[in-house]
């Protein structure tokens, strides 16, 4: 149960925007989407008792390219958002592993256990992939409608994002510790 709520608080905002736009446009689905970041974060660290990194940091952007979003009138700025979050991603990760500091270790240390190549290994292809998904973002917004880049976001990137994280399965099993005197 505490997993479900821990997703939905992740992904609620970004439905709460969905469903917002599609009655009444992506400037009150905007002021939507930041109501609901600040309800979201709050709650989830309540429920964790401790700040959730990624969606705070989200959610820090959602609010400023959000406010400048509704300040002035622009939707560029949320469409922004998704590259610049997904560039930063890519950087923080880039820059540790620049200091040979895999970062994504003390995100999910305590969810699996790896070797020291393995998280090299997927932190380097965690940041490939978030800047695959700004080079997206920005291929999509540029390219397509505003309710396009909208359905994109939802009905694309989490699809994408999930058959990435399936897909690195084979690195997280062939990298636990122990998995060389399992497989002998």
């Amino acid at each position: 149960m505490k997993q479900l709520l821990k997703f939905l608080f992740e992904i609620g905002p970004l439905v709460v925007f969905f469903i917002a736009n599609g009655q009444w446009g992506i400037m009150t689905a905007t002021g939507a989407f930041m109501v609901a970041i600040c309800i979201a974060v709050p709650a989830a660290w309540l429920l964790e008792r401790r700040i959730p990194v990624m969606p705070l940091v989200s959610g820090v952007f959602v609010l400023a390219f959000g406010g400048l979003t509704l300040l002035l009138e622009d939707e560029t700025f949320i469409k922004l958002k998704p590259t610049i979050v997904n560039l930063l991603f890519a950087a923080i990760l880039g820059g540790g592993l620049a200091f040979r500091v895999a970062l994504l270790k003390p995100l999910f240390g305590a969810v699996i256990e790896l070797t020291g190549r393995g998280w090299h290994i997927l932190t380097i292809r965690w940041a490939c992939f978030f800047v695959a998904l700004a080079i997206l973002n920005e291929i999509v917004w540029r390219t397509q409608t505003t309710e396009f880049w909208i359905q994109f976001k939802l009905f694309g990137i989490m699809p994408l994002t999930l058959i990435f994280t399936f897909a690195q399965m084979p690195l997280i099993n062939r990298s636990q510790p122990n998995a060389d005197q399992d497989s002998a």
